[in-house]
């Protein structure tokens, strides 16, 4: 959190518009020349990426980004900047995420730009930031691609939230710097990316002690920081340089990312922006503002693919399934922020199925080496987004579609799948395959693959799936599996679509949201799904009531000079 002075920021009141792009949407797309916030440095197996945020470049205005707070545009660049790492650099092993401030690590989400901001802005701001901290982990847990916070500063909320995220912390022993997670007793809110879960989950600080560091503003340092769990290790200032460099070279002794891998250079996203599409090379978003609902259509691979690994990167950035995750990622980033209230996400694909299971199947059969497995780590992020989404999702399964294997991976994360019956024109019939990919290569956020999830594990259920793995399965057979919802013929089919989404749209976007989280993860709980549950139902009420967001409210208030005023009585 920011601790800067009211006296140190112009406020402004209401919704600042964006300035990020021509037409004033945010614009996910960046690369490490446009940087403002952050600088990347390599050496040999260790990279550092180091947070020297520019004050005054805000993405919105009304607040000046004071003593390393950040926001969304910062967010941005972090998750650019791993991603260069991923793929650009297959040599290194080790990430030290530090500050290049004196004294100072992170504030942690600039407290001016929450109050200036909507609700929604703020929610799904805290979902990106988690997605980026959830994705150090991934990596980590994958790719081994392994994290080391080097706090050497003053590190507080979403600081140490992002510091949680790494596989370890080392913390400056300087006689000031701390670690804190100080939301509750200043703003009257929660740490919105994961940090009361990760203090539990991950770090197994003890209960009583989180609640004493969780409701004091003043933080933890030194010893007791080690003590508490709070932090892996600590070093004095004369030290600390040589022992980031110790521990980045032991976390990477475990690592297999190869010395000699070729990287591939990540050239920036094209994309055509019309007043009514979003259209790249594999994917397409067709927007109905009128109906609140948007058309995603995902392409095939077309031409021929590659099958060998010299082939793979001969393709580089434009590998099918490297290229369509990529567009696939920015599309809902982009949809997200841009179109709050488009709420009903149609899922369509077009194109081969034979073409979408071979690349598949050299998914399965190079996914040890190094950019075929940050492929698939791309992929399963970016399918992971589809189901956190707060928007209803359908998939329409027609005669052109191709939901085969990772594209079916689509159409199981959707909470209503309409699949076309033709039984009189076999040609036309759209057909679905289940492939090897279906059974884990992409799991979700639990663990699970969506398969699982979709029957609870039951093995029976998942087991009679898995005997029609490879086959054509038509609209009957598809929904005997229990793998579709519903199979209409083409008498009925236009008018059930039309009327399942007409219903959707009618309904309260804010139930549903609620009621979609709840259906969607069913089952195995995890420290991610608890994040991102505990984001959506406690974070997101908390962010509404009047003692946080309030005119008397704490978050309000920071900075005024002003005493909040609460209402005590217990919801």
């Amino acid at each position: 959190m920011n601790v800067a002075s009211a006296s140190e920021i112009e406020l402004s009141e209401g919704t600042p518009k964006t300035v990020t792009s021509a037409n004033g949407n945010i614009d996910y797309r960046t690369e490490p020349s446009s940087y403002r916030h952050w600088s990347l440095a390599f050496d040999d197996v260790v990279a550092t990426l180091s947070m020297n945020v520019d004050e005054n470049a805000g993405l919105k205005p009304g607040y000046k980004l004071k003593l390393n707070s950040y926001d969304l545009g910062v967010d941005i660049e972090l998750h650019d900047a791993v991603n260069r790492v991923r793929f650009e650099h297959p040599e290194v092993r080790t990430v030290v995420v530090t500050s290049a401030r004196d004294r100072i690590f992170c504030s942690g989400a600039n407290i001016f730009m929450l109050g200036v901001s909507s609700h929604g802005w703020k929610v799904n701001f805290c979902k990106f930031t988690n997605e980026t901290r959830n994705g150090l982990e991934d990596s980590s847990q994958y790719s081994g691609l392994k994290f080391l916070a080097a706090v050497n500063g003053a590190c507080a909320g979403g600081g140490y939230e992002l510091a949680l995220a790494c596989d370890e912390i080392l913390l400056i022993d300087d006689r000031s710097s701390s670690v804190s997670l100080p939301e509750v007793p200043l703003l009257g809110v929660l740490p919105g990316t994961g940090g009361l879960t990760r203090v539990t989950d991950k770090r197994h600080v003890r209960h009583d002690l989180a609640d004493i560091f969780c409701t004091t503003t003043e933080g933890v340092r030194g010893q007791k920081a080690k003590d508490w769990r709070l932090v892996d290790d600590i070093a004095k200032p004369a030290v600390f340089a040589g022992r980031v460099r110790e521990r980045a070279l032991q976390l990477a002794a475990g690592s297999d990312r190869p010395a000699d891998g070729k990287g591939v250079s990540l050239t920036r996203v094209e994309r055509k922006d019309e007043p009514y599409a979003l259209r790249y090379a594999n994917v397409t978003v067709e927007i109905d503002r009128a109906k609140r609902n948007a058309t995603f259509t995902m392409k095939a691979p077309t031409g021929k693919q590659p099958d060998s690994i010299q082939g793979i990167e001969a393709a580089g950035v434009n590998w099918w399934p490297l290229a369509m995750a990529r567009e696939l990622d920015d599309a809902i980033l982009s949809m997200r922020t841009n179109e709050v209230d488009v709420g009903t996400w149609i899922l369509k694909t077009e194109g081969d199925a034979a073409a979408v299971l071979a690349s598949d199947a050299v998914l399965m059969k190079h996914k040890d080496h190094w950019l075929v497995r940050e492929t698939i780590g791309l992929i399963r992020r970016t399918f992971s987004r589809i189901d956190v989404s707060s928007r209803s999702l359908f998939a329409l399964i027609e005669s052109e579609s191709c939901f085969a294997g990772s594209l079916l991976e689509l159409a199981l994360a959707c909470d209503r799948t309409y699949m076309l019956a033709l039984p009189d024109d076999a040609d036309r019939a759209p057909k679905i395959t289940v492939s090897d990919v279906n059974f884990g290569l992409f799991p979700m956020a639990t663990g699970q693959s969506r398969l699982a999830r979709r029957f609870y594990e039951e093995v029976p259920a998942v087991e009679a799936v898995r005997a029609k793995a490879g086959m054509q399965l038509d609209a009957d057979a598809a929904f005997a599996l229990g793998l579709v919802t519903s199979a209409p013929d083409d008498i009925d089919w236009t008018d059930e679509v039309r009327i399942a989404l007409e219903e959707r749209a009618a309904m309260s976007p804010d139930a549903l949201t609620g009621m979609e989280a709840n259906l969607r993860f069913n089952g195995t709980e995890n420290m991610v799904t608890r994040i991102f549950g505990r984001l959506t139902a406690w974070q997101n009420w908390i962010f509404q009531r009047p003692n946080a967001v309030g005119e008397k409210g704490a978050l309000k208030l920071y900075g005024k000079g002003e005493k909040s005023q609460f209402d005590f009585n217990r919801v």
